[in-house]
């Protein structure tokens, strides 16, 4: 367990707005009454960079965000199990090209959608419990993780089917796992957070044989050798309660837990001492009205802003390249009232997603400077 660094003071954003970049609403779509829980833009394929998909119930819904600000529908899907209740969805790829989407939820079963055929291309079952998050992998898209209730993270070929690599066990997660997100760089390496209050960092390198064999094998994927990893390379406790989002900033760490705060931190390695270091809390980017768990906040591609929605319907946009952190704006509006439970942020940030628990989705535009001045 890594020890916080004592003497290092961490730098708190101001929550008046500088307005150096603003937003206007553009649209928004009521799916339903149905809390929706998720909302991911893709960022893996450039050809789809404006299509999103968002998450709640037994549906799974693609749309393509235009110029305009218009959104059109591009597919819905309904999952057999009425009982169903999507929580996370992912955007990945086949190894020919073919989008993807994987979605889990309280069944802790994944589906895997062929969005170009529109048909269930792969179920993968394995979870005892519910699936809290998917994340993809940046360098192979066929590859994602799954953090579920039942205190372990698992490593799927989304292509084959078959779950490669579980994160459990002796030294891992004590309480459900409930984000996951790959490191931005080194292939072999993922963080994963909960609600035992520790952040972990595991690392894939002595196993990748196992990722190579899962792209080759023949045989029943049930019937692959799927490896047990018990001990992460880091684990910490940054935050004193739960840990419900994590994301990687370079080699830092961005996280959030139900404290009306988002920290950002350095975790620090020792090299002949797994498991072990220091962890040093650097900024700290305040989220009023936030301290209900599981809302996720968002970031653009080249991580220059975070987003993220509170209980009552508000989006905080923060610059990430600014220290002490600066809020660039508050996005609200008359009619959003329930809690936003995730964003998404396109590639450039130039347009943020909110999933609202009413089964409302809102787009938010920038406006250009040249549009302020009209």
């Amino acid at each position: 367990m890594s020890k916080i660094a004592l003497g290092n003071e961490s730098l708190v954003g101001s929550l008046t707005p500088s307005n150096k970049k603003s937003y206007k609403l553009t649209n928004r779509i009521q799916e339903g009454r149905i809390p929706l829980y998720s909302v991911v833009f893709n960022s893996i394929d450039a050809r789809f960079f404006n299509c999103f998909v968002s998450a709640g119930g037994n549906g799974i819904n693609l749309y393509n965000c235009l110029e305009d600000g218009g959104i059109s529908s591009l597919h819905s899907y309904t999952d057999e199990d009425n009982e169903e209740s999507f929580y996370t969805v992912s955007w990945a790829c086949g190894v020919e090209g073919n989008p993807f989407v994987a979605a889990g939820g309280v069944k802790g079963i994944i589906r895997v959608l062929n969005v170009k055929e529109k048909m269930v291309h792969k179920t993968l079952v394995g979870h005892g419990d519910s699936v809290n998050e998917i994340k993809t992998h940046h360098m192979k898209p066929q590859l994602v993780l799954s953090a579920s209730k039942d205190e372990s993270v698992r490593l799927w070929n989304v292509e084959t089917g078959i779950c490669i690599l579980i994160f459990a066990g002796t030294a891992g997660h004590r309480y459900e796992v409930v984000s996951v997100d790959f490191h931005p760089h080194d292939k072999h390496r993922f963080v994963s957070c909960g609600m035992d209050t520790t952040i972990k960092i595991w690392s894939m390198k002595e196993f990748w044989t196992y990722v190579d064999k899962s792209f080759t094998w023949k045989d029943d994927p049930s019937k692959f050798p799927t490896k047990f990893v018990q001990f992460p390379v880091f684990t910490t406790s940054v935050h004193t309660n739960y840990v419900d989002c994590n994301r990687w900033f370079g080699d830092f760490i961005l996280s959030k837990s139900v404290e009306n705060e988002i920290l950002l931190w350095e975790p620090q390695l020792k090299d002949n001492s797994p498991g072990e270091g220091t962890s040093d809390v650097l900024l700290r980017y305040p989220i009023p009205n936030c301290n209900l768990w599981f809302i996720k906040f968002s970031c653009d591609l080249s991580l220059n802003y975070l987003s993220i929605g509170n209980q009552k319907g508000k989006i905080y946009v923060w610059d990430l390249k600014s220290c002490p952190p600066v809020l660039v704006t508050v996005l609200s509006h008359s009619l959003s009232k329930s809690v936003i439970r995730q964003t998404a942020m396109s590639t450039n940030g130039n347009t943020i997603l909110a999933a609202s628990e009413d089964g409302t989705i809102w787009r938010w535009d920038a406006v250009t400077k040249v549009a302020e001045s009209l």
